[in-house]
């Protein structure tokens, strides 16, 4: 009797635990499970591979090969098998330790409630919610589906919750044996037109295509297909994809492996008891990201992988030839935005659409309204229709150079933009231009006599090549011979629209800054000096002078400068982004900004700030870094502006003193504040700041730190102290930061800000540190710890210069 009983109560035990719900009085220990009310999915405690190791786990009930397709504590690993799963008195979902002493995870979900119970679903999905609402399937407190891991079960949304900020996406596994997270990322880019990309690192890898209209975009990623099928939402609240079977007998998923690089898309074969691979992205080589550089595109079939575009050449010959296709093509040199009869479309047929990162979408066009939308916008590069058939409504267009393209059997029909030359197949450029360029020909040689007559009969050759082709002075240091070309100021009013609060952009010390057009479709930006500018025409003589001799990818391009009577302004390239200030520090907007792209600004910002001290022709110091200084363009690429108050040194001076102290308050090293002493020193204080801005999304001189840090200098160095560092990091970092990396960075920026000159690194070192995994020193106490100075103790004279204190240069204070 006593046998039988005992066996009954022990089969009345497992009964009890083949459950699919976990209520406050239960839990479920290591040794039991939670089964799904079909039976398809259970949930338990399991140790991958030869690990000791233990893990809470989802896998497949009925498939006897275990595959584990979500981890509850991926990155948090249980030591012993004495814990359990159960939910607190406050309702939350915790994973604890046999006496309840240690928390090895939990939902931290802040609102208390008595009565919750946590439930495993048919699908798979885990879910905590309040008894009361338990029949409404939508009001879960907290679900695993938002939280997935290396794989995308049916009904698994990829992709971002604007309301929340949850960004969903996968994660593969560092090892078959390690559940913690790896280094290649499935994730859904929020662009115009939001596309799957997977990352690896901060590279990034692969990319499906966009998600709006056709489905297949030139990748079988997300192609319908007899196994499943996908569904796309872009609306004001979220932002996804996921796939459904079409079958509910099949069992499939879709699994990012770390090893292979590659996402695969698993079908379990029961005749065979196996997974089958039934696809895998990428899919070739011409799928890895952007492999024929801007304006290339990729052809498997082809003798030649990678091509430009009709009325395009590599940009490098010599590298193309050695198959280094990294520097894409650029176009020949005929194409004339808005000249008629030489600007028009070609249409490529089975291409994969380019990286969306700068396109726009309009839903209601028609295919012929996108070609008049692209027509008229000089930054227009190609359009196509949201239709897949290319014949319906909408429009998608896209800005700049063309990333990463291919020719496909499910690619769909692209209009490039070039040169009309190109436009017809069968019609080369040479006879339809015979009679234009006689009559070019003709034009030049009548100039050029009149020239001449000019020059010799008149004696003006001086005065005509001064206003026309460039401005030749000596600055105040002495340095001469500069070069920009001259803008009439007719030309800026037609470009500005009279300088149309509409074209407004900013303004800031110097002056207004306007958006313009110019007559050839090029997009510029105006920096007008102001009359009542605080900065005069020192500076402005001074930036004219840097402009024309600096040349880096990571510095703003000077377009040329107009002075005509009392204007006098520069034209810059046009960057769409505008400054890096207008990002980090706002809310909304810096959570587009993810680590890899702020960690490419910083190493971007630092060897433009090395060129400036080192290899450029004369050594500068920029003396007024800081992020609103900082252009953004398209592709998110930061470049380095506003030189009024830079200084050029001899080739082997580093450091000089000024009776004008420039700048902004916050940035500026103190030795400069106090002493007035400059050097390649200071540029590095003010990258430490805005490097420490960048990493925190907070502004230096911000009100809202802890009551004894003064600014975010004070606060880095406090958290630096207590060895928790990782508490500056912007709190938008936490899905994609590497916290190596970053903490790294925060290290090289306490370097950068340290309080004695000498003890900060230079700009050589600064970049070696960002770009290496060298040991880096300790560093010392930053300055502004020990007192702080305040802008009356700065200005001793009338005639001394003060910091502005609100982002906003200013250089001269007049005495009352």
């Amino acid at each position: 009797m006593i046998t039988i009983f005992t066996m009954l109560v022990s089969l009345l035990s497992q009964i009890s635990y083949a459950t699919d719900t976990i209520t406050q009085p239960t839990s479920i220990r290591d040794g039991s499970s939670l089964i799904s009310k079909d039976g398809s999915f259970e949930l338990g405690f399991f140790s991958p591979g030869s690990s000791s190791n233990r893990y809470v786990g989802l896998w497949y009930k009925n498939i006897p090969v275990r595959r584990v397709v979500w981890v509850l504590n991926r990155d948090n690993p249980i030591k012993d098998d004495s814990s359990k799963l159960t939910i607190s008195q406050d309702g939350n979902l915790m994973l604890l330790n046999q006496n309840e002493s240690l928390v090895w995870w939990s939902t931290n979900i802040s609102t208390n409630a008595s009565n919750r119970v946590v439930q495993l679903l048919d699908n798979g999905n885990l879910v905590l919610k309040d008894v009361i609402n338990s029949d409404n399937g939508e009001s879960f407190l907290w679900q695993g589906f938002d939280y997935p891991c290396d794989t995308l079960l049916p009904g698994m949304k990829i992709g971002i919750d604007k309301r929340t900020g949850l960004n969903r996406h996968l994660t593969a596994w560092k090892n078959w044996e390690d559940p913690s997270s790896g280094d290649l990322k499935n994730v859904v880019e929020f662009t115009s037109n939001p596309e799957g990309i997977f990352w690896k690192g901060s590279t990034k890898y692969y990319r499906t295509g966009p998600l709006i209209g056709a489905e297949s975009r030139g990748s079988v990623g997300l192609r319908d297909n007899p196994i499943y099928g996908f569904e796309y939402s872009v609306n004001e609240n979220e932002v996804y994809y996921m796939f459904i079977l079409k079958n509910a007998s099949l069992i499939s998923a879709g699994v990012l492996n770390q090893t292979l690089s590659v996402r695969q898309r698993l079908l379990w074969i029961p005749e065979s008891r196996t997974w089958n691979v039934y696809q895998s992205l990428p899919i070739d080589n011409c799928d890895v990201y952007n492999v024929c550089g801007a304006n290339g595109y990729c052809i498997i079939e082809g003798s030649q992988t990678c091509r430009c575009l009709d009325g395009f050449k590599p940009k490098s010959l010599e590298l193309w030839n050695s198959l280094d296709w990294k520097q894409g093509c650029v176009r020949n040199g005929n194409w004339s935005c808005g000249v008629k009869n030489r600007d028009g479309f070609r249409k490529f047929i089975g291409m994969k659409f380019p990286d969306t990162t700068n396109s726009w979408i309009n839903a209601n066009m028609t295919l012929d309204e996108c070609k008049v939308k692209c027509i008229n916008n000089c930054s227009c590069t190609a359009y196509t229709s949201l239709d897949p058939v290319g014949a319906g409504k909408g429009c998608s267009i896209w800005l700049g150079d063309l990333i990463d393209l291919r020719i496909s059997q499910d690619g769909q029909d692209l209009y490039v933009r070039m040169d009309s030359a190109y436009i017809d197949a069968n019609h080369g450029p040479g006879k339809k231009f015979i009679l234009p360029v006689s009559i070019t020909l003709s034009m030049v040689l009548v100039i050029l006599f009149a020239f001449s007559y000019f020059c010799i009969y008149k004696g003006k050759c001086k005065v005509i090549i001064d206003k026309i082709m460039m401005i030749k002075e000596k600055d105040e240091d002495g340095h001469d011979d500069f070069e920009l070309p001259i803008f009439e100021l007719a030309t800026v009013l037609k470009a500005t629209n009279n300088f149309s609060n509409d074209n407004k952009l900013g303004e800031g010390g110097f002056g207004p800054v306007y958006k313009g057009t110019l007559q050839d479709g090029q997009v510029i930006a105006v920096k007008r000096l102001s009359k009542n500018s605080v900065q005069g025409s020192i500076e402005f003589k001074n930036e004219v002078i840097l402009c024309a001799k600096l040349q880096h990818r990571n510095l703003v391009k000077v377009i040329g400068c107009c002075i005509e009577g009392d204007e006098k302004m520069l034209l810059y390239e046009y960057m769409p982004n505008r400054s890096l200030d207008l990002f980090i520090f706002d809310p909304v907007q810096s959570r587009f900004l993810d680590w890899p792209v702020r960690f490419n600004m910083l190493n971007a910002i630092a060897r433009g700030l090395l060129y400036l001290h080192q290899d450029s022709i004369l050594r500068i110091i920029h003396r007024d870094l800081k992020a609103s200084n900082i252009l953004v363009d398209n592709d998110m690429n930061p470049k380095i502006s506003d030189f009024g108050m830079a200084r050029m040194c001899g080739g082997d001076q580093i450091e000089g003193k000024t009776s004008r102290i420039v700048g902004t308050y916050g940035y500026m090293a103190p030795e400069y504040v106090i002493h007035r002493l400059f050097s390649i020193k200071s540029d590095v204080f003010s990258f430490g700041v805005l490097l420490l801005e960048i990493i925190s999304g907070r502004r230096n001189r911000a009100l809202t730190y802890h009551e004894h840090d003064h600014n975010l200098i004070w606060h880095a160095w406090r958290l630096w102290r207590e060895d928790i560092p990782h508490e500056l990091i912007d709190e938008c970092l936490r899905d994609s930061c590497i916290l190596h990396e970053a903490l790294r960075c925060i290290q090289v920026g306490l370097l950068c800000v340290q309080h004695v000159p000498n003890d900060r690194p230079n700009m050589t070192t600064v970049v070696m540190m960002l770009g290496s995994e060298i040991t880096l020193p300790q560093p010392k106490e930053p300055g502004f710890l020990n007192q702080r100075v305040s802008i009356e103790e700065t200005s001793s004279s009338s005639r001394e210069e003060i910091p502005s204190i609100n982002g906003i240069t200013i250089s001269r204070l007049n005495a009352r």
